[in-house]
């Protein structure tokens, strides 16, 4: 059991569940609070945060609320983005990625602050208290990590609305009721979870997306869109230069009109469970679809095909909460080299949830239209240089298939 703390910095979004942590802290240790409240994209109004902690007793100087979108895209997404890093083949890792950077704050701040502890409101079934403790652990090894949902009674819906009001927290009147599933989201994304989508049998109901149009109610006219990029990140859209987080919205906003981006996913949290999710990505569908289009004819085979090889695992480590572990940076590394030709631009066709890459060119192309054509090559390709290769690469095909027939007959 770990000793009392004097001061912890709280994860806090101005919620119902991270109000009553708030509280629960104050009560259960005696301790005081500092809040940080981090604006990742979410798109919601962050002063209601303040509001609540200054009703809550927090003293206006330990509130803090941020604006980190720029670095939650530039030092998170895009590197990320440079891996084309998927979880099971499918998910784009959009609450996974959001995780270290929170935790990067939370340590940041209790070094300004003096605080000898933080706290998160994820629960003790998923894998968000692995990813915030882990990041934390990480970069400060002596912080203490309070996790109240794996501490306390406060068990049921119940338990906590009755918690709320016996300390006087607001309560929202839709709050009173079961909430139809929870939601996390950032710049990046939206994820879906519990209630009425627990049932992985059953369609997610439409009200359940809210960044995407329903892709057969999305415009009946294509729309192509140019993304140029250099050494594999983003940096204009339509010939206009944006910063990395104007990069991610611009895209958010037309994928998200063409209904790209919308995944129902069965996944395997590291916890052990399967858990089912419905998420939205539409500005980092269209993303990944635009740089693995660069990456056709900017980067050589062998270091385009082990990148492919090392993807999964490097998925594998942020999604289950791995960012500052040094195999991450190795791989980080390799990935990073591999992009220093990752430069160009790629057209796309957004249409009815699906992008598609149409085009792309190149200054630091690999592509030799002289090599490939049908027609005549002058001379670029001597075709009958295809015959030794191939002699060379049946060689131990035909020993094999000799010592087979020798061993048969």
């Amino acid at each position: 059991m770990m000793s009392a703390p004097k001061k912890v910095v709280l994860a806090y979004s101005g919620g119902l569940d991270t109000s009553i942590i708030l509280k629960w802290l104050q009560t259960e240790y005696g301790c005081e609070v500092v809040t940080f409240t981090a604006d990742l994209g979410q798109g919601e109004e962050l002063d209601p945060a303040r509001q609540k902690a200054e009703l809550l007793g927090i003293k206006p100087e330990n509130i803090y609320i941020e604006d980190i979108r720029e670095e939650f895209v530039r030092d998170f997404v895009f590197p990320m983005f440079r891996a084309n890093a998927v979880y099971e083949g499918l998910y784009l890792l959009g609450t996974s990625i959001a995780r270290p950077l929170i935790s990067k704050r939370l340590v940041e701040i209790a070094e300004e602050t003096g605080a000898d502890a933080v706290a998160h409101g994820a629960t003790g079934k998923g894998n968000d208290q692995v990813r915030f403790e882990l990041a934390a652990y990480a970069l400060n090894p002596d912080i203490k990590v309070i996790a109240p949902w794996r501490e306390w009674d406060l068990t049921s819906r119940t338990k906590l609305l009755d918690f709320a009001e016996k300390n006087q927290i607001p309560i929202a009147k839709d709050k009173r009721g079961e909430a139809p599933f929870s939601v996390d989201a950032n710049l990046l994304h939206t994820s879906s979870e519990g209630k009425v989508l627990e049932d992985p049998a059953h369609d997610a109901p439409e009200y359940v997306y809210q960044r995407t149009t329903n892709p057969e109610d999305a415009p009946d006219t294509p729309e192509f869109i140019e993304v140029e990029f250099e050494k594999g990140d983003a940096v204009s859209i339509n010939g206009e230069a944006m910063s990395p987080a104007k990069v991610l919205t611009k895209l958010n906003e037309l994928g998200g009109k063409h209904g790209i981006g919308r995944l129902d996913l069965v996944e395997g949290r590291f916890v052990g469970m399967k858990s089912r999710g419905i998420y939205e990505t539409p500005g980092g569908t269209v993303l990944l679809e635009a740089h693995r289009g660069i990456e056709q004819i900017t980067l050589d085979r062998g270091a385009a095909h082990l990148k492919d090889e090392l993807m999964p695992r490097y998925a594998e480590l942020i999604y289950n909460g791995f960012w500052y572990s040094p195999e991450r940076e190795m791989l980080q590394a390799a990935i990073d080299k591999s992009q220093d030709h990752v430069t160009g631009t790629v057209r796309l066709k957004l249409f009815k949830g699906l992008a598609r890459t149409v085009g792309r060119w190149s200054e630091h192309s690999l592509y030799s239209e002289a090599h490939v054509t049908f027609e005549d090559d002058a001379g670029a390709y001597d075709q009958k240089d295809a015959a030794g290769f191939i002699q060379l690469n049946a060689l131990r095909l035909k020993l094999l298939a000799a010592r087979d027939r020798r061993l048969k007959g």
